[in-house]
């Protein structure tokens, strides 16, 4: 199931990444914006149909999971019949439920915010990936 989740995320990327103008990928810009593609659906009345919607969630959330997982650190464990995001010390992310949330009540339940809010809320748990490496000062090229 996981190898699933993986290739619903990249199936995302490469999906969302004409409709951005933006080199979508595994970064807080791109949860950010598709945030703002799931607002912009859900203004216009695209979720009213289930089949439409449950496909939605398992397709977006399997991206903001895997997202949280590369940027954050966490694993996909199942838990109580549900995938979700585990990090240490009993602590899970569920993406799938957020996405359906956000679909249901808009931007007060936004992808964006549990993205920016998981290196806070499990700070001793996340990790972050190293820095870019970055040239010289003096170099010019």
């Amino acid at each position: 199931m996981i190898e699933h989740i993986q290739k619903n995320a990249e199936m995302t990327i490469r999906q969302m990444r004409p409709l951005s103008r933006m080199d979508f990928g595994y970064t807080r810009e791109s949860v950010e914006w598709l945030e703002g593609y799931i607002e912009r659906l859900r203004q216009t009345g695209e979720f009213a149909a289930d089949a439409t919607r449950d496909k939605l969630v398992s397709v977006f959330g399997s991206y903001l999971g895997e997202c949280i997982v590369r940027c954050y650190g966490g694993d996909w464990t199942l838990r109580d019949g549900v995938w979700c995001v585990a990090f240490p010390g009993d602590n899970f992310v569920f993406p799938f439920a957020k996405v359906s949330k956000q679909m249901e009540h808009g931007l007060e339940d936004s992808i964006g915010s549990l993205f920016r809010a998981v290196p806070v809320v499990f700070k001793d748990h996340v990790r972050f990936p190293p820095p870019p490496p970055q040239k010289p000062w003096w170099r010019f090229w």
